[in-house]
């Protein structure tokens, strides 16, 4: 006679923290699978996609020319639909006048906060 030792799966082995908002529990298992990685694994790298994102949002903050860069060249690319995306790319990204594009853009994106504040201020 053979026997088959099983391991009962219980509530509390699942993990006592979620996955970062918006990020899927890929994973982990379900009912008798632990899936992928263990329950230890699993915390650690939803804690290192947490991390990563506040690091991502803390660069993004701290370089505003990233988001002009990116507006800059999705608002020319929506406006001009150029047939080959990678050549404009190329050719938007090294053009000698993009610095001064990019500085005119942070000018006018620093008088628009500046507006902003004033008319807070006023409410």
């Amino acid at each position: 006679m053979k026997f088959t030792v099983v391991k009962e799966f219980k509530m509390s082995d699942q993990p006592k923290h979620g996955p970062p908002h918006g990020m899927e529990k890929h994973d982990l298992g379900g009912h008798d699978d632990l899936g992928g990685l263990s329950h230890a694994q699993q915390a650690d790298l939803n804690q290192f996609k947490v991390k990563t994102r506040i690091g991502n949002e803390k660069y993004l903050r701290d370089h505003p020319e990233v988001e002009c860069l990116i507006a800059g060249f999705l608002s020319d690319v929506l406006t001009k639909r150029p047939e080959s995306i990678r050549e404009f790319a190329a050719e938007y990204f090294t053009n000698p006048g993009l610095a001064d594009k990019v500085e005119s853009q942070l000018a006018g994106r620093q008088e628009t906060l500046k507006q902003n504040r004033v008319i807070q201020s006023l409410t």
